[in-house]
């Protein structure tokens, strides 16, 4: 098992959760976190692990921080 930091942004929050620490498999990758967590890629615009661009197909290791950003509007 490796530790995960998961950060969440704007209306990717859960239940107002800013962040968490997941214990999850070795060899995860960012989209199975994503569905273990209920966040659909979809929803997400920027995905970032410790501060670099990835692709979902990334495999996380032991003290990563994932950041979720939503896509952003305005007007």
């Amino acid at each position: 098992m490796i530790k995960i930091e998961v950060r969440y942004f704007a209306t990717l929050r859960i239940d107002d959760k800013k962040k968490e620490t997941l214990e999850v498999q070795e060899d995860t990758s960012v989209e199975t976190l994503l569905d273990q967590i209920g966040v659909n890629l979809e929803d997400v615009a920027i995905l970032l692990v410790n501060g670099i661009r990835t692709p979902p197909e990334n495999k996380l290791k032991d003290g990563d921080i994932l950041s979720l950003f939503p896509p952003v509007g305005g007007g």
